[in-house]
């Protein structure tokens, strides 16, 4: 069996056949065993994932009804009785969260190893594990908050790879969706400016810079992080491209007479 959580929770059998799981109460109970793939979860904790605020006046007897019913969905020995809980048997790797996860490590440690083309692939191949919100059927949305830090992380690793790749132009669509997405990420703004720089926008570059440093004013109270004021003094001290295309010239020019402007 496989399990799916990177978005509404669903199983598929060994032939990738779908399995019918049933119901919201199911499918939450199915997504924290399968968070904690091959380990005992505590009934209390179950109890408390699956039901959140609103548990039921019996809530023990309402989870064991409950798994009961998740044994007839996927197999009596899919799920199995541990001391003081339930424990869903399936290897880690089986469970796209985990294997998501697995492939991350791989993928940044390939790209801290200078290998970007390699760094590429494998994050590309986890970031397509993801199908919606991480664990999108449980009521509480707290255990998601790590998954989901662990996507953008992977976001931006992938976008550094093909940066390094030369992919810059590719990428600055994408870039400024995240930043808009996560407005107070500097990180995605440091790559969205090089992206804009290394296409030969270097006037756009000073815009997003710009664009950067007031909504981190407004929104935080703060100023622009080493990374960022660095960016900024290369660009403030270098050419500029302009509409034209000329200045700096650091793209490989792909698009810099006929991009628009940053958008507004």
């Amino acid at each position: 069996m496989r399990y799916r959580i990177l978005g509404a929770t669903a199983a598929h059998d060994e032939h990738g056949a779908p399995v019918p799981v049933g119901g919201p109460r199911l499918r939450a109970l199915l997504a924290v065993l399968a968070l904690r793939a091959g380990r005992a979860v505590d009934s209390g904790a179950l109890i408390d994932e699956v039901w959140a605020d609103d548990p039921p006046h019996d809530a023990s007897a309402a989870l064991q009804a409950l798994v009961g019913r998740l044994r007839r969905a996927l197999g009596r020995a899919a799920v199995e009785s541990a001391p003081g809980g339930y424990r869903l048997a399936v290897n880690p790797d089986d469970v796209d969260l985990h294997r998501f996860e697995r492939l991350a490590r791989q993928g940044t440690d390939a790209l801290h190893a200078g290998d970007a083309a390699g760094a590429s692939r494998v994050l590309r191949q986890a970031l397509a594990l993801w199908r919606g919100p991480a664990l999108a059927d449980l009521p509480d949305r707290t255990a998601a908050a790590r998954p989901e830090a662990r996507r953008l992380d992977a976001t931006r690793a992938r976008v550094e790879a093909e940066l390094r790749l030369g992919h810059a132009h590719d990428l600055v669509p994408e870039l400024w969706e995240l930043t808009e997405a996560h407005p107070y990420d500097e990180p995605l703004y440091a790559q969205l400016i090089r992206a804009l720089r290394d296409t030969g926008r270097g006037a756009d570059a000073l815009a997003a810079y710009e664009r950067a440093r007031c909504t981190l004013a407004d929104g935080l109270g703060t100023d622009p992080g080493p990374e960022l004021r660095a960016l900024h003094q290369e660009l403030i001290t270098e050419p500029v491209a302009g509409a034209d295309g000329r200045g700096r010239g650091r793209g490989r020019g792909r698009g810099a007479e006929t991009d628009p402007p940053l958008p507004p």
